[in-house]
């Protein structure tokens, strides 16, 4: 990287004018840490480019060990685009070495989405490597397409190889990726068996000749796993029973973190511990969606591993967690909710949650429509309101609706690419995330109480909350509320008292929302943090003060 920043000049440098066309930044890629010469490569080509055409780089972006396959995490080339669309860029020619590494999109329209919205802003991107001028061209348009499928063919049958790949080594019985459960770690042996030592977490093996195996972890580990299967298969506890009972002990995962009844599934499920070695059951080909393989493509060999439980007990617990899994008409699903009804003399969301064999709330809703048209086909009239439940699509619908509207606001007055995901949330460059949430208003327990509304927040790597709050009946939203959600709890009660505790902003409308959230990132991207001045601390004299702290030559 040293050659790359020798070439660039910085932004506080002053130039005329009229050299404001001969600025250039450029964009460089590789696609894997092993490619340690790729930068250094293609910034000495470009840099001979820009010396041919009087061009001055004043600007890097740099996407290392990054795939081209699609945008998502390539920060250097966000950032650029970013900068395009803002009128930030103090360059009008970006100088990439070839099409591939400006990237290699299996949709080819998406690579020139990206080329034109900087050909819009006034900024010209040039192949540096190529045998063809990006003047617009009939032959030049022709080319570059021609050049960005043979990019994206490449990606697709490069994956066909190394999957296949992948498959025979693992039908040999060797670790091909994937995340480690309890008690097994990996060792690498050479292409003679011979043992190259224990492989810790993040290392990988050195030679293509080298290969992974799973070996069992120590004797306590072994313990633990042969325990679980135990308490599961022959004390009949659950998940969460063994989960308490290890977290209880201080037992630790294989993460160093506590348990939860997902980690012991997992083991429970794991045919590792009984010595046999799974692959393709899954797939995610290209960044695509993950998807689950049928059974006939399983790659399994049944002596990869050293067997640390046995396969009697290891079989009864997968039939006892098959039993679990039933599936049931909804006749019958009626008439377990009727028989329930009889037992309990009531019905709510807590006794279908908590009663064994019954299907969930949501499962219910999902078959009738709501659980309120559930309750009346058995004839029950709840006595609890379960308007909410009939609501929750509506809601839906109006998150979506200002989820979309918020969105395209940011794209438009402040550049910023935006993404919607599930939930809804908004997905922004540089990891940032904005979740909307709608909230009920509790119930009062007096005439003197604060009206409250309980909040969740589901993940932990949001930045803001959109919350908008309903009012009494729970029928139309009251106000926003906007919270910072970092060092926020997992459940946080809002009224308007502790609005200030919890650093939120409540607003009326729509409009001065957005206003809100614009605002918030506009700080966020212009004003940068300062370092507390420290009392008491001398400067050294005889050494100049630098941005870096060290002095320059």
């Amino acid at each position: 990287m040293h050659m790359v920043n020798a070439l660039v000049i910085r932004r506080n440098t002053q130039l005329a004018k009229t050299q404001k066309a001969l600025r250039a930044a450029q964009y460089v890629r590789m696609s894997t840490d092993l490619q340690r010469y790729s930068i250094q490569n293609q910034a000495a080509a470009i840099a001979a480019y820009a010396q041919q055409r009087n061009l001055t780089i004043v600007r890097t972006y740099v996407d290392e060990g990054r795939s081209g396959v699609r945008i998502n995490g390539r920060a250097g080339l966000i950032e650029l685009i970013e900068d395009v669309q803002s009128g930030n860029a103090d360059f009008d020619h970006v100088l990439v070495y070839d099409v591939s590494r400006w990237g290699r999109f299996q949709d080819v329209d998406e690579s020139a989405h990206y080329e034109f919205v900087c050909k819009r802003s006034g900024v010209k991107v040039a192949y540096c490597a190529e045998q063809f001028d990006n003047d617009g061209s009939l032959l030049s348009s022709i080319v570059k397409n021609i050049k960005r499928v043979m990019a994206a063919e490449y990606s697709r049958e490069l994956g066909v190889k190394v999957h296949a790949g992948h498959c025979r080594i693992a039908g040999l019985g060797y670790r091909v990726g994937g995340p480690l459960t309890f008690g097994l770690y990996r060792e690498m042996v050479d292409e003679k068996q011979r043992s190259k030592g224990r492989l810790a977490k993040g290392e990988c093996k050195a030679l293509k000749t080298d290969r992974v195996r799973l070996r069992p972890g120590s004797e306590e580990e072994v313990a633990v796993v042969r325990w679980i299967f135990q308490q599961f298969v022959v004390e009949r506890k659950t998940n969460i029973d063994i989960a308490r009972k290890l977290n209880r002990a201080n037992i630790a995962n294989q993460h160093g973190r506590p348990w939860t009844d997902i980690m012991v599934h997992a083991i429970l499920k794991n045919e590792n511990y009984v010595g046999n070695l799974v692959y393709n059951r899954t797939s995610r080909r290209l960044g695509q969606k993950l998807t689950r393989n049928p059974h006939h493509i399983w790659i399994r060999n049944t002596a990869a591993v050293e067997p640390i439980v046995d396969r009697n007990l290891f079989a009864r617990a997968q039939k006892i967690m098959a039993e679990r899994y039933v599936v049931l008409s909804e006749d019958d699903m009626l008439r377990r909710l009727r028989l329930t009804l009889a037992r309990k003399g009531k019905l709510s969301d807590g006794i279908i949650r908590n009663t064994a064999g019954l299907p969930s709330t949501q499962s219910y809703v999902k078959h009738f429509g709501s659980i309120r048209k559930a309750y009346a086909l058995i004839g029950y009239k709840a006595s609890r309101d379960c308007a909410w439940y009939d609501a929750r699509q509506h809601w839906s619908d109006v998150l979506s609706s200002l989820a979309a509207r918020v969105a395209e606001e940011l794209r438009s007055d402040l550049g910023i690419q935006v993404d919607i995901t599930d939930g809804p949330s908004l997905s922004l460059s540089r990891r940032r995330k904005i979740r909307f949430q709608v909230v009920r208003q509790l119930a009062k327990r007096g005439a003197k109480h604060a009206a409250q509304w309980r909040v969740h927040r589901p993940k932990p790597d949001d930045e803001v909350l959109v919350i908008p709050r309903l009012n009494a009946p729970n029928v139309e939203i009251q106000d926003y509320v906007l919270v910072a959600a970092s060092g926020c709890p997992r459940y946080l009660t809002l009224s308007d008292s502790s609005l200030a505790r919890h650093r939120a902003v409540r607003v009326e409308t729509v409009d001065e929302l957005i206003a809100e959230i614009k605002a918030r990132f506009i700080l966020a991207n212009h004003v940068a943090p300062t370092k507390p001045t420290l009392k008491n601390k001398r400067r050294k004299r005889d050494r100049p003060k630098t941005r870096n702290g060290r002095a320059r030559r």
